[in-house]
C-alpha cells in the first residue's frame, strides 16, 4: 500500500469539502474512503448522574487510513481502544468520542484530503460542536516542519493554547520531541474555520506527527499490519495524549 505522509495544504486539494467529496459518483464509501466514529451515550440530565455527563473531549483524525498513515490507529488508541480490536486500552480507562475520515485506496489516497477548515462531515461537526474539547491528530513530513528528513517530532498547535501546552509537556516528559507548532502557518492549527477548533470554546488542539515518527510506530506499517504490531513510542505518544487530556479543564 503507499501512503502518504504528509499533506498539510489546501492548495493541493481535489475537493472543495468532504461534502463535495461525499457527492463524488466516481467514488464508493467502502472502497476509496470511509468514516469511522463512536458517540458515547450521556444521560438526558447530566446534572443528576455526573458519571455520565456528555464526553468533554473529542479525538479526531481527519486524513486517516492512507492519507496520513497512522492518524487512525493514533485516533483509536487516544480514545481509548485498541487499535488491533477496538478492545478499551487500558481496561477500565476512559474513553473518548473520536471521529475520523479514511482513505482506504491501495494507491492515490492524497486526493481523498481536505484540509481540515474544510471539513465540514456534519456528523464530525456535531461531535466538536458539542465538546469542550477536539484533539485533531495529523501527519506531516519532517520538511513542512522544518526539519530534517529523518526527524521524529511531533508539532503541537491549536488555538487552545493551554490544552496545548500540557500536550507539548505531557510529550516531552514522555522522551519525545515536541515542538510548538504556532509559526508554521499551515501545521499552526489556529484558524477558527479548523475543525480543532469547532467546539462549544472556539478553541481545541491539534498534532502534527512527523513521517520518520509514524513509520517508527508500528513494526509493519501498513494498513493491515499497523494496528497489531504497534511499537513502544507509540504508546508513548498515545499515553501523554491520554494524560493531557485528563489534565485539562
Amino acid at each position: 500500500m503507499t501512503t502518504h505522509t504528509g499533506y498539510a495544504s489546501a492548495s493541493f486539494d481535489t475537493y472543495a469539502s468532504n461534502t463535495a467529496l461525499y457527492a463524488d459518483t466516481a467514488l464508493a464509501e467502502g472502497t476509496d474512503w470511509a468514516r469511522r466514529f463512536r458517540r458515547h451515550a450521556a444521560a438526558d440530565d447530566p446534572a443528576t448522574d455526573a458519571a455520565a455527563r456528555p464526553g468533554d473531549t473529542v479525538v479526531v483524525a481527519p486524513h486517516a487510513g492512507g492519507i496520513e498513515a497512522g492518524t487512525s490507529e493514533l485516533c483509536l488508541a487516544v480514545a481509548g481502544y485498541h487499535p488491533a480490536d477496538l478492545a478499551p486500552a487500558p481496561p477500565g480507562g476512559p474513553v473518548y468520542d473520536f471521529w475520523m475520515f479514511e482513505g482506504l485506496r491501495v494507491t492515490g489516497n492524497g486526493a481523498l484530503h481536505v484540509t481540515s477548515t474544510r471539513c465540514d462531515d456534519p456528523v464530525a461537526r456535531a461531535m466538536a460542536a458539542g465538546s469542550l474539547r477536539v484533539l485533531s491528530l495529523h501527519g506531516c513530513t519532517s520538511g513542512q516542519a522544518g526539519l530534517p528528513e529523518d526527524a521524529q517530532a511531533v508539532l503541537v498547535g491549536g488555538a487552545d493554547t493551554a490544552f496545548a501546552g500540557q500536550l507539548a509537556a505531557a510529550l516531552t516528559d514522555a522522551g519525545l520531541h515536541a515542538l510548538d507548532a504556532s509559526g508554521i502557518k499551515e501545521l499552526a492549527g489556529l484558524s477558527p474555520a479548523n475543525i480543532c477548533n469547532g467546539t462549544r470554546r472556539g478553541r481545541g488542539a491539534q498534532l502534527e506527527i512527523t513521517a520518520p515518527l509514524r513509520t517508527a510506530m508500528f513494526g509493519t506499517h501498513t494498513r493491515a499490519g499497523r494496528g497489531s504490531t504497534t511499537m513502544p513510542v507509540f504508546w508513548k505518544l498515545v499515553s501523554a495524549a491520554r494524560a493531557a487530556i485528563a489534565a485539562a479543564s
